[in-house]
């Protein structure tokens, strides 16, 4: 078994151009709280820096593909969060992990919509694509 499908030297995925403008057209995104400068999907985006685990998301059109680590249950209740307020949605980018206690806790049952990618994205410039199935969680 080819050891690439399980480790990554980064926990970043860029999310592809073309799946994002599919999304974004759908839902009019108008905030990416996990960007870098160089591949920030919205004008208005937080940096690592920034800490958009830190930020207040109200009344934005939330487009998250958070970094995929072990940090990515508090992207995910952040998100769950956030969707609460007043005139705020999100919409989630990440691995089809249905086994996981944070997909049970947060996003089974309660998302409004959760829509499983057929096949593989393919992120950013990776010649492959990836190794785990995704989903886009509608909050």
């Amino acid at each position: 078994m080819n050891k690439v499908h399980f480790s990554s030297k980064s926990d970043i995925w860029e999310t592809p151009q073309v799946f994002f403008d599919a999304l974004d057209r759908e839902f009019e995104f108008t905030l990416d709280p996990c960007a870098l400068p160089e591949n920030a999907k919205c004008s208005f985006f937080f940096t690592e820096k920034e800490d958009g685990l830190a930020q207040d998301w109200g009344g934005h059109t939330v487009f998250c593909n958070p970094p995929y680590g072990r940090n990515i249950v508090r992207w995910v209740e952040k998100c769950y969060c956030e969707r609460q307020k007043p005139n705020t949605k999100v919409v989630m980018l990440i691995p089809a992990r249905t086994d996981t206690s944070y997909f049970h806790k947060y996003i089974y049952k309660i998302a409004k919509e959760i829509r499983f990618v057929k096949g593989r994205l393919k992120f950013g410039n990776a010649s492959n694509s990836a190794p785990f199935p995704s989903m886009v969680v509608i909050f």
